[in-house]
């Protein structure tokens, strides 16, 4: 069964992800013998050959994994900056902010660890049976989807500065279009490689060493010692209550506390929580004050205490309410875009996997190194140049990143599983998507579809206080959003700024799940 939206008795599992051959990838593993793991690494790994502008073996991933006992695991596989990294230099640069593009905003890749981690939660197959459709795609081709097109064809002139960017994807100079065939052989070769090698290709043999020689031609710093120093957390979710339902999240550097605080208050002022509804500009508002948190306090456990308890304390989640009942909008907030993929897995046996990976923008630094096909993200974009932040740009330390993966359960039982896009409007985008699931009773696949906004847009430089939203929000709801003091700013309808999210509920007569139409994914069922 393959549809946007399945809802079947007796199914046992289901998965759904924004490429329908990844997704059919996944089916393929729950087929053979597979559990929620494995279609989820399955997904992911054939996600960064088919979806090359959002993900890949240049990029982070973070997950949330649960077991059939009810325990869950979080994973945090986000690279940091080259430990000699020249932070004066930058600044004197750049001023505060980090340049988007180019060899300053890659960090140590954390995606292949990230891969490699979650078959050691609990995965029946190994890494390099995960890798076998990824590889046949880069072999064989794959047709360019709607997706990948546009950002081609938007960031043709950035990709041709590129040797690597222009032969894979401007061929003969022109930018590949949809349905053109897509045949990446030098990443799948490097995937052949990591099959083989495992990890240690990556962090230490002769991936890492082609990508860190790469860098420094460019005039970067990074070693092939800042790719050995890559670690992988597995730790504890951050979880609170919203309705009944425990909503869990992974620990910062990802920004999921966000959404929690969000809900807390959304919870907390007793609003009618739908996103559209009459009180939608409040609901607003509570999405700016809680981004305006992330923004103020997440940054790398490693080198600063995150106090994620104060945040979602309860002297916190009444001071956002209050304020955000009485209407304030202080002068900024976070950015909303990035190039990001969710995949969503669970089964009758009780496994349910999130799994979020990225290239941050799409196709990340605007940098492919040829000789391996591997894109290199740009999160170190999402460090500050500003001495006073705890996210200032350092040496072997991990910026504030937008990745989180959410689990639902209620009394240890699974409730659901939700991934999505969107940059540092994530948290946002699952507040819309959960509160209408949840409180409104919505279908997996309504959830995802509904009309959708988001509070801040996709440039926090700017400070305006803006909305973007789909024109199909309705009229009404745009004008109570500007009666707030908002401008609004229309998007097309199914717009990519408002996220790629993909849902999975659990029921007593089986699985359903959505898979956005705003992407080029689907969810399967058996």
């Amino acid at each position: 069964m393959t549809e946007r939206q399945l809802s079947a008795s007796g199914t046992r599992w289901a998965i759904a992800c924004p490429h329908a051959a990844a997704t059919h990838a996944g089916a393929e593993a729950f087929e053979t013998g597979g559990n929620a793991v494995d279609a989820a690494l399955a997904a992911a790994t054939s996600l960064a050959v088919v979806y090359p502008a959002s993900c890949g073996v240049g990029g982070d991933l973070f997950a949330l994994v649960r077991f059939p006992n009810g325990e869950i695991a979080a994973l945090n596989s986000s690279g940091a900056a080259p430990a000699a990294i020249d932070v004066e230099a930058i600044r004197g640069e750049y001023g505060e902010r980090m340049p988007e593009r180019g060899p300053h905003s890659v960090t140590v890749p954390g995606a292949v660890a990230g891969w490699q981690a979650l078959t050691e939660l609990g995965a029946r197959f190994d890494l390099a049976k995960a890798l076998e459709p990824a590889i046949a795609f880069g072999v064989g081709g794959v047709p360019v989807a709607r997706d990948l097109a546009g950002t081609i064809e938007r960031g043709a002139d950035l990709w041709r500065a590129d040797p690597g960017m222009a032969t894979a994807f401007l061929p003969e100079g022109r930018p590949l279009a949809e349905g053109d065939l897509l045949r990446q052989p030098a990443l799948a070769e490097t995937l052949r490689t990591l099959a083989t090698e495992g990890r240690d290709a990556m962090y230490g043999g002769t991936v890492g060493v082609r990508l860190a020689e790469h860098l420094r031609s460019l005039g970067e710093t990074h070693t092939i010692e800042d790719f050995e120093a890559h670690s992988t957390d597995v730790s504890e979710p951050v979880t609170r209550g919203y309705h009944g339902v425990d909503v869990s999240v992974v620990p910062p550097n990802s920004q999921g506390f966000a959404l929690l605080e969000m809900l807390l208050a959304i919870e907390r002022l007793g609003v009618q929580p739908d996103p559209l509804g009459k009180d939608a500009a409040t609901i607003a508002n509570v999405l700016r004050l809680a981004s305006l948190d992330r923004d103020a306090h997440n940054a790398d456990p490693w080198r600063v205490d995150v106090a994620v308890d104060d945040l979602l304390s309860y002297a916190n989640i009444e001071r956002t309410a209050r304020r955000a009942a009485a209407g304030e909008r202080p002068a900024a907030t976070a950015a909303a875009g990035g190039d990001t993929v969710g995949i969503v897995a669970a089964d009758a046996e009780g496994w349910a996997v999130s799994v979020i990976q990225s290239l941050y923008n799409g196709f990340g630094s605007g940098i492919l190194e040829p000789s391996t096909g591997v894109v290199l993200h740009n999160r170190g974009a999402c460090f500050s140049l500003d001495p006073a932040s705890p996210n200032v740009l350092a040496g072997r330390k991990r910026p504030a990143h937008t990745l989180m993966p959410v689990l639902l359960t209620r009394d240890g039982e699974l409730v659901g599983v939700a991934g999505t896009m969107g940059g540092g409007g994530q948290p946002q985008i699952h507040a819309q998507v959960l509160t209408r699931s949840l409180d409104l009773g919505m279908t997996p696949a309504d959830a995802v579809a509904a009309p959708r906004f988001v509070v801040g847009g996709t440039d926090s430089v700017q400070g305006g206080a803006f909305i973007e939203a789909e024109e199909r929000v309705p009229a009404e709801t745009r004008r109570a959003f500007a009666d707030a003091g908002y401008e609004v700013n229309l998007l097309e309808p199914y717009d990519s700024t408002v996220g790629h999210t993909h849902l999975i509920r659990v029921g007593a007569d089986g699985f359903s799940a959505g898979s956005d139409p705003r992407a080029d994914g689907s969810a399967e069922a058996g």
